[in-house]
């Protein structure tokens, strides 16, 4: 998951991005309303963690711009607000979530898996692909009951086709969600990458489809979709 924290306190925003990146998501920080107005229009975010009290333009001005310019990645509000005309603001401007300071690192991280989960069309915490399941709640993946070992960048990418099983995914948007903005992927780095997902997994579940990218489903549902390289 790619994350977008908008917090203009630099401490706070940096000890949430190192708890998120600890969970295993991307993430990029903005602490004004103007820089954050542009990255939210420009780039390709999962989620976003916004204060209301932003300088330049503040939180839900923010975030009523990017609603108008399209941009329908969930977003968690983060304020010390707790006025119910606040929250009203934040949910009537398309706010998808809403937590009031102090929190818990641990609730943001659940919350943001909830927000990404929902926002794909899944109820349950734990999705299914075959015999492979993701607990979204743990953060773990186990094939026929037994945890998997995969490497951090192994778990984002299987994490992010979790949240899209049967859905032939690009290259390029592998690469938009699960590096951050100022990496340099290589397309040959994640074809290792798939690989040792593919021989992990032990099953044709990770196919490659020639010339589209790459499936994650159930060759029962899928039969004959994919091409192994």
């Amino acid at each position: 998951m790619r994350v977008l924290i908008v917090e203009d306190d630099r401490e706070l925003a940096q000890s949430l991005a190192s708890h998120l990146r600890e969970s295993g998501m991307i993430v990029e920080l903005a602490h004004e309303g103007n820089d954050a107005a542009f990255l939210g229009c420009t780039e390709d975010y999962d989620a976003a963690v916004l204060d209301l009290g932003l300088p330049g333009m503040d939180g839900v001005s923010l975030l009523t711009h990017w609603r108008e310019e399209g941009r329908r990645f969930p977003v968690l509000i983060l304020t010390g607000r707790s006025r119910w005309s606040d929250k009203l603001a934040g949910f009537s401007a398309g706010a998808d979530d809403f937590l009031t300071k102090p929190f818990l690192f641990e609730e943001v991280v659940l919350r943001l898996r909830a927000l990404l989960r929902r926002a794909h069309g899944h109820a349950d915490p734990v999705l299914q692909v075959g015999a492979l399941a993701y607990d979204t709640l743990q953060g773990r993946f186990l094939y026929e009951g037994r945890r998997l070992a995969l490497t951090a960048q192994e778990e984002r990418i299987l994490a992010y086709l979790m949240h899209r099983p049967g859905v032939v995914i690009s290259r390029s948007e592998i690469l938009e969600h699960v590096y951050a903005r100022d990496s340099d992927p290589d397309s040959n780095a994640l074809d290792v990458l798939i690989g040792r997902i593919r021989r992990k997994l032990g099953a044709p579940l990770l196919q490659t489809v020639r010339g589209r990218g790459f499936l994650l489903a159930d060759p029962a549902d899928n039969p004959g979709e994919g091409e192994e390289p």
